[in-house]
């Protein structure tokens, strides 16, 4: 099981935008009804925008164990942000987790 299975710390740290035509309306495959739109060339991932952020695809309890329901048809922003990356290890420090080894 991968580190990412477990923590799910960037799925509730981080708010994730990204291009309309990733949308199921527009030809892409993130589903419509897990967005917001943002602006008119930008949507938003549901809960991404709540104060703390908690993405809505997002299942389960973070450092434990996570899922991600929607992982086959997540936007850029999240197929972008590599495990052990600078943003990946922030992300843990957040939620008191510790920082993956190099």
């Amino acid at each position: 099981m991968s580190s990412c299975q477990q923590c799910g710390a960037c799925c509730a740290a981080y708010r994730v935008d990204f291009s309309v035509h990733e949308l199921m309306s527009e030809g892409g495959p993130v589903p419509d009804g897990l967005a917001l739109a943002f602006t008119g060339s930008l949507a938003r991932m549901r809960g991404t925008d709540h104060s703390p952020p908690r993405c809505a695809a997002l299942s389960g309890r973070i450092g434990k164990r996570v899922g991600c329901g929607i992982y086959e048809w997540r936007p850029g922003p999240c197929h972008e942000l590599e495990e052990g990356s600078d943003a990946c290890q922030r992300a843990r420090a957040r939620h008191g987790l510790l920082p993956l080894p190099n």
